[in-house]
Parts: C-alpha cells; structure tokens; sequence
C-alpha cells in the first residue's frame, strides 16, 4: 500500500471529500430531526388566520377592528377567536428581539396577543395563568414566557411576579411555542397583552368547528368587507400554511440529499473499478497467497482490509476538520448535533467501502492458485 501511494491518494481525496460532504448533509438532518421530535407547543388544525389590511382608510380603525371581532365571535362555526399582532403561527413575518431580567439576556420572539390566544391554539399554561385585559391596568405589562425562555432568564428561579426589561411582569409560563412549525429551534417566546385600543393588531385567529369549508369563508369575507369598506381581507389556513413552512425547510435538504448521493454512487463506481484493476493486476500475489496456505477468506479480509487502511486515513483528515465544528459552537448549534452527524458519517463511509471492496474481493478470494501461477 505505501509503495502505491500515488495510486491510492486520489482514492482517499475522494474518500475524504465524501466525508466531508456527508457530513454537512447529515448535521443538516440530524439538526431538522431533533427538532422535529420536539413537541410544536399549540394546536393549529381547524385555526384560521384573517389578515385585515386597512388600505387607505385611516379613521376610527380601533371601532371597526373590534367590530369585526365581535361579528367573529357570534358565528356558529366559530369556537373562539382571538386578536394578534401579524407575526400568527407560520407566517412569513417575525419579531425578535433581547429581553432582560437582571444581569441574564435572552433573544426571543416577541407576539402581541390577547386574552384569548391561549384558549384558541389550545395552548396549556404550565405555571402562573393566561393574563386576563384587566390586568393592563398598572405600569406594568402582563406577559407570558415560554418554558425555553423560563430557562434562559430564570433557571430554577420562580419567575411568576418578575420583571423583566420594558415593565414586563411575567403572570405565566407555557411549554414549547414553535411558531415556524416542527423543523424551527424550540427558542425563546414573550407574549404580551395587546392594547385594543391602538388599532394595529387587526390580525384574527379562529377556531372553526370541524368540516367549516370554504362556503363560510365566503360568507365570512363578505361580512368583513361590509363593516369595513374599502379593507381587504386575507384567509390564511394554518395547516396549510405549517406545510408551506415545511417546504421552505426541506426543499434545500432533498436538493443536498441528491447532490451527495450523486457524489457518493460516483465514489463508490470509481472504487469498485479500482478495485477489479488492483484485483487483476496482482493475481500473481493471490494465487501466490493461495499456495502457501491462505484461504478464500483470508484473500477477502485482505482486500476488504485495505480499503478500510485508506477509509481510515482519510476520515481522519476529514475528522480534523469536523471537529472544529462543535468545538467552536459553529452556526449556535449544540454540538450533539454535530457529534451524531460524525458518528453517522464514518459508518456510512466504511459501509459504503465495505460494500464496493465485497465482491472485487470474493471474485480474488475464488482465483485458484495454480492457475494464477500458471499465467504468472
């Protein structure tokens, strides 16, 4: 083999720059996986999210939003409904920000909500309570936190009562809120208490009873455009706006998938090629092999061995580079993610090797000596 070390570097270039590309592919995957396991934190099926657009009507937009929202609430089919900012579950638009409590920092989305929005994403509240639009009253804003930013702010502390930066008083705490749905990093969320009053928050969660369809959401839009004049009005479906958020996370990682995968199957043609030369070059060896003792496995396990000798060495360049990626907390992501995604690279490397060295090594394992000799 080091005799032949011209002819085998290309062969663990390759083998390395497989390692390494696969290894990107499998971080990604990994890292969309793990947080797909996390729970979402809410209920989207049957929720709908009304976007009211005032357009160029500026007069009185505080009455007509809570209009509309009164005529909401006295359909049929609707089982609650509830008033946010525009920033809804799996919408393109987002607000984030730092929030303090003492000397810890955490970044976090922010929503305006009302007293509603638990009740209407069946959202359960872990610790303290839903606030409640009598809690405005005072200096302080009612808010919620999420359990992840429970842990970044507060640790082990009770935060119920606590005030964190911009007169916020945290009166509860709620699991998971994953608002870009299942393959979004569980962070850190703050809901506060939206004013009514102000108009802006013209964004309408519903609940819809079961088998609501499309006749209502005519019916629905028609209502709205009749106490607002001139407004437009935008259904958007949460269940299919979380499949919209999907795509937009998985069509890069099945664009990657298939160029590894285009890279991988070449690699393993150019290595099972090598292989049958490197078998019909040395069928001297073999069958020299073959009449001092050695079986048809020994023959196998010898070749198959070497290939694992070249796998190794270049994995090890391979994992040089790797490493630096959880040691460094390269793009804030735990370095879990990344010690799988090495774990799994190598297996798939030596699986792969193991694969294409098989049957170039049964084929030299079947060489009988004499006949080898014969043509030597």
């Amino acid at each position: 083999m080091w005799n032949k070390k011209r002819t085998h570097a290309l062969l663990m270039i390759e083998i390395w720059a497989s390692f390494l590309v696969l290894f990107g592919l499998t971080s990604l995957m990994v890292y969309n996986v793990r947080n797909y396991l996390q729970p979402i934190g809410f209920s989207y099926d049957n929720v709908w999210a009304i976007n009211l657009e005032n357009n160029q009507d500026t007069t009185a937009l505080a009455e007509k939003a809570q209009n509309i929202w009164q005529r909401l609430k006295g359909y049929a089919e609707v089982e609650s409904v509830s008033r946010m900012s525009n920033n809804f579950p799996f919408s393109q638009n987002t607000m984030n920000g730092n929030v303090d409590y003492e000397k810890r920092a955490a970044m976090v989305h922010f929503f305006r909500t009302d007293e509603h929005f638990a009740q209407t994403l069946n959202m359960p509240v872990l610790e303290g309570r839903w606030y409640r639009s009598a809690d405005s009253v005072g200096k302080y804003t009612p808010t919620v936190i999420n359990q992840k930013a429970r842990e970044e702010l507060f640790g082990d502390e009770n935060p119920i009562g606590k005030i964190l930066s911009e007169n916020r008083r945290v009166v509860g705490v709620v699991g998971n809120f994953k608002s870009k749905g299942e393959y979004m990093t569980n962070t850190g969320a703050v809901f506060d208490l939206l004013d009514a009053g102000s108009g802006w928050d013209r964004t309408m969660l519903l609940r819809v009873k079961p088998g609501t369809d499309a006749v209502f959401e005519a019916r629905l839009v028609k209502d709205i455009t009749m106490i607002a004049k001139g407004w437009s009005v935008e259904v958007n479906y949460l269940a299919d706006s979380r499949k919209t958020q999907h795509n937009v996370t998985l069509v890069p990682v099945i664009i990657f998938l298939i160029i590894s995968a285009f890279l991988l199957i070449n690699v393993a043609l150019g290595l099972f090629g090598v292989l049958n030369v490197s078998i019909t070059k040395r069928r001297g060896e073999i069958g020299l092999r073959r009449a001092m003792g050695a079986t048809g496995n020994n023959i196998s396990g010898q070749f198959v061995g070497e290939i694992w000798v070249l796998a190794t060495f270049a994995m090890l360049v391979g994992l040089l580079f790797a490493v630096q990626f959880p040691l460094m907390n390269v793009f804030d992501v735990e370095a879990g993610v990344y010690v799988m995604a090495i774990l799994a690279s190598v297996v798939v490397i030596y699986l792969i090797v193991t694969l294409c060295a098989f049957y170039p090594s049964r084929q030299a394992a079947a060489v009988q000596p004499a006949v080898a000799l014969h043509e030597e």
